[in-house]
């Protein structure tokens, strides 16, 4: 079984910036890519940003240049790195890890963008 625990969303102003973390638990040998989606009221689940086991990353086009993924192997967790948030920005945030090529999704964190 596997466990995807996020941490560090909240409420911020405009410009401001937050820190999710992730952290994947379990029975699993290697965890394969990471990253994390987010899903707006009214909008369906949208890629913010993943990271293969190595270094590769991509981002979606809205947050490039203003949010930063990055993950520790060793301690199976994947960081989201938020800087000059905007209220288009708010959503709950889900972590996302790819196990034996099967998906796993955290429980979700709100976060939220004043104007």
């Amino acid at each position: 079984q596997v466990q995807l625990v996020e941490s560090g969303g909240g409420l911020v102003q405009a410009g401001g910036s937050l820190r999710l973390s992730c952290v994947a638990s379990g029975t699993f040998f290697r965890v394969n890519a990471m990253g994390w989606y987010r899903e707006a009221p009214g909008k369906q689940r949208e890629l913010v940003a993943r990271i293969s086991s190595g270094v590769s990353t991509n981002y979606a086009d809205s947050v490039k240049g203003r949010f930063t993924i990055s993950r520790d192997n060793a301690k199976n967790t994947v960081v989201l790195q938020m800087n000059s948030l905007k209220a288009e920005d708010t959503a709950v945030y889900y972590c996302w890890s790819s196990i034996l090529s099967r998906d796993y999704w955290g429980q979700g964190t709100q976060v939220t963008v004043s104007s």
